[in-house]
Parts: structure tokens; C-alpha cells; sequence
């Protein structure tokens, strides 16, 4: 299978290439300078949940609240996108182009699909559901260019009224209901790549975004415009050898079957993916996996480092094999679906998570013993964060039972 490569040698890059710590000679923080910079390292943060955006640009940073709205809605330098596995993302704005092409695409086929057949079902569009979602789009987009500026859903939605439609899901099951059309539609323009997720509204913990063309939002040098049903801007198999290459520098050495989960392509369109990059075979303990043929050089050790990182932070949501950096943690640290809460990393693996309680303390609880030192480091930590944070409060999206424990 090619050179071996071991946990610890994962583990010591992971902390390297993830910007979690100091370099194992002591040469100095391998902490990003920007919040840019660690984006740029980590290929997209997860944005499902807004608070993760902060909270992971902090912990690479130490960055404020004030210096990451800088780079998403002064410079737009990051930008807010749907991307791999139908998740939320924010992402280099050079990078737009390339998770267009590479992922979402796909995913704004599968929504088109999804939503023509339940207007169909709800009877709407006098038997051509298709050309009467196009009508609204085309409405949708005109009102936003009348306005000149963003606008949010309500918005939107006074000015094309057919964005109030209403759609039954489910009436028979207890989580059903009726709802309007509006944020379906929206997300649609979005992933088709004609709408941004552009200002804020409210504070940073806020999911609610003002809408803005996507040719006005994104800066004039971020690079080709999105690839369309037209068939114009990155073909999709140049964008996803490229975006596989800069997932292998962030997160390979790794089996073949984590960059397939992580980016949610066909297993052809993985093999397609490698095929067209320099990539080795290696042996990760036994099992096979892949690497940058030109990326085979690896820190001498792990540094003794702590970091606590939020909910869905992209570092454990890397890898769908986790076991070399989780252990036995994950029936406390993740929930049902697969998403991960609050957690605790020593010498580049989970010993922990953490919460952050009513008074605006931060708890850690460590589920191992990791030593003095690192009792230590993540005490030291989490009263960082907790200065950080203030009077803020940060309560994740998908609850886990870890964190649910810790902040009763």
C-alpha cells in the first residue's frame, strides 16, 4: 500500500495544517494571522450553525467578532455558500467557482427536482410546475434588481407574491405542516448560483441574511463566475480534482472513502477526482489510503497543544473514519444524525467537550486521562474563550449529549 503512515504522525499535521497550536520544534504559533487565512486552511468553515463560524475562526485566530464580518461583508473575501453533502459553508471567495462546478450543481438539480414535484403534488402551475417555479425565479430576480440593494425573504416576498404559496408536507406525521415557498425558492436562486447569503441581520448568532445578486456581491477578481445550467464557467471535473487537491493538503493522508463522504460525490466521481492528480498510495495503519505524491513529509511529533472547538467545526467533521483522533467518544460528542458538538483536542485528538452554561461560564469536562498538562492547557483555554465570549451566549444547533450534560 505504499509508506506507512501512522496516527501519531496524523495527528501531529492535523494540528499543523488546522492551525490548533506551535509547531514541535517551538519555532513559533502555526495560528492563522486572519480569519481568511484559516478558511483558506481548513478549505471551508461549516456555517449550518452561524455561531461555528465564529467560534472556529477564534480558536485558529483569536480573532474578533468584528474582524470576521470584515472579511464577509466589507473585503467578501469569505463568502457564505451551499456546497458539499447539501451543507452550509463559508468559503474563499476565489473558491466560489471551483464548489459550484464541484458539488453544488449537483445539489441544486436535486432541489430543483425535489421542489417541482411537490408543486406538482400541491397542484400548482396549472400542470407545468416547472415553468411556473422559472416564472417566479425570473419575478424574484427582477424585484431584487429593482430594489438595487439586498432585501430580505419578507421582503422579497412582498414584492413577487407567488413566493407566499403554500405547500402541505407530510400531513399525516406529527413533524408536517404547511409552510410558504419563500426560503425553498431562495435557496434555489442560491445553489443555481444567482443569489448570496449577503449581510446579516441581527446579531452574529443570527441565520437570517439579506439576499443579494451574486454577480454584485462577490469582488470583480474572485476569479470565473460559476458554472451554469448553461454549461458556462469550471467544468465540473476540472473543479473537483481541484477541490479534492486542496482537501488532501488540509486533510490526507486519508482512506479514499472520507474525501467522497466530506465532499458527497458518486464514488466515480472520486476516482475521476484522483485520478487526475499526483496522488500516492499509503498505508494508514492497515488500511489504505491516499495522499499528495509531493506531501509525504510529516512534523517529528505531536505538539503538546489544547484547543477547544465548536459544534460542526470542519476539523472533526473532516473525516467520516475518526477513530484515530476520537476514540471511543463519539456516543457523547455527536449527535443521532452525525453531527458533532462542542469538543476538547489535546496533541491533535478528542479527550473531551465543553459547554458554556446560563452564566456564561465555559465547563469542560475531559473523557480520559490526558495528563496534568493538559488539564492545564484546556483550564487555560476555556477561560480564554470565556473572555472571548463575554456576554454572548452560544447554544449549538444540534444538541449532543455531552453538551447537553454540561450546560444544565
Amino acid at each position: 500500500m505504499g509508506m506507512r503512515i501512522s496516527a501519531g504522525q496524523r495527528r501531529a499535521r492535523l494540528v499543523e495544517r488546522h492551525r490548533l497550536g506551535v509547531t514541535a520544534a517551538a519555532a513559533g504559533p502555526v495560528r492563522a494571522a486572519t480569519a481568511a487565512e484559516a478558511v483558506e486552511a481548513l478549505v471551508a468553515l461549516h456555517a449550518t450553525d452561524p455561531v461555528t463560524v465564529y467560534l472556529s475562526a477564534w480558536a485558529r485566530t483569536g480573532c474578533s467578532v468584528e474582524h470576521l464580518d470584515e472579511a464577509l461583508y466589507a473585503d467578501r473575501n469569505l463568502v457564505r455558500m451551499l456546497g458539499m453533502r447539501r451543507t452550509m459553508f463559508v468559503l474563499p471567495a476565489e473558491l466560489v467557482d471551483v464548489v459550484q462546478a464541484a458539488c453544488t450543481d449537483d445539489v441544486a438539480r436535486r432541489l430543483r427536482r425535489g421542489l417541482e414535484k411537490h408543486l406538482t403534488d400541491g397542484g400548482i402551475g396549472d400542470g407545468d410546475a416547472a415553468g411556473w417555479l422559472r416564472s417566479v425565479e425570473a419575478g424574484v430576480l427582477r424585484a431584487l434588481a429593482a430594489r438595487g440593494r439586498g432585501a430580505s425573504g419578507a421582503q422579497l416576498s412582498e414584492d413577487e407574491p407567488r413566493l407566499r404559496t403554500q405547500l402541505t408536507y407530510t400531513p399525516d406525521k406529527a413533524y408536517g405542516g404547511t409552510a410558504n415557498i419563500t426560503s425553498r425558492v431562495l435557496g434555489l436562486l442560491a445553489a443555481d448560483g444567482h443569489l448570496v447569503r449577503g449581510n446579516r441581520r441581527g446579531g452574529w448568532s443570527s441565520g437570517q441574511f439579506e439576499w443579494f445578486p451574486a454577480q454584485a456581491w462577490l469582488r470583480a477578481d474572485a476569479g470565473p463566475r460559476p458554472a451554469s445550467a448553461s454549461g458556462d464557467g469550471l467544468k465540473a471535473d476540472a473543479a473537483r480534482a481541484e477541490l479534492a487537491r486542496r482537501w488532501l493538503l488540509a486533510f490526507g493522508p486519508a482512506p479514499v472513502s472520507d474525501l467522497q463522504w466530506w465532499a458527497g460525490w458518486t464514488g466515480g466521481q472520486t476516482k475521476a477526482a484522483l485520478a487526475a492528480l499526483p496522488v500516492a498510495e499509503v498505508d494508514l495503519d492497515g488500511q489504505a489510503g491516499v495522499a499528495m505524491a509531493d506531501d509525504l513529509e510529516f512534523p517529528a511529533a505531536v505538539p503538546p497543544v489544547a484547543a477547544l472547538l465548536p459544534a460542526l467545526d470542519p476539523t472533526p467533521m473532516g473525516w467520516q473514519a475518526r477513530s484515530w483522533y476520537l476514540g471511543p467518544h463519539a456516543p457523547l460528542l455527536f449527535d443521532r444524525t452525525g453531527n458533532v458538538g462542542p469538543s476538547v483536542w489535546w496533541e491533535g485528538r478528542i479527550v473531551g467537550g465543553w459547554a458554556q452554561r446560563g452564566s456564561g461560564e465555559v465547563v469542560c469536562r475531559l473523557l480520559e486521562d490526558a495528563g496534568s498538562d493538559a488539564a492545564a492547557a484546556v483550564a487555560a483555554a476555556a477561560a480564554r474563550l470565556k473572555g472571548w465570549l463575554g456576554r454572548a451566549r452560544v447554544t449549538p444547533r444540534f444538541r449532543t449529549p455531552l453538551e447537553r450534560e454540561l450546560s444544565a
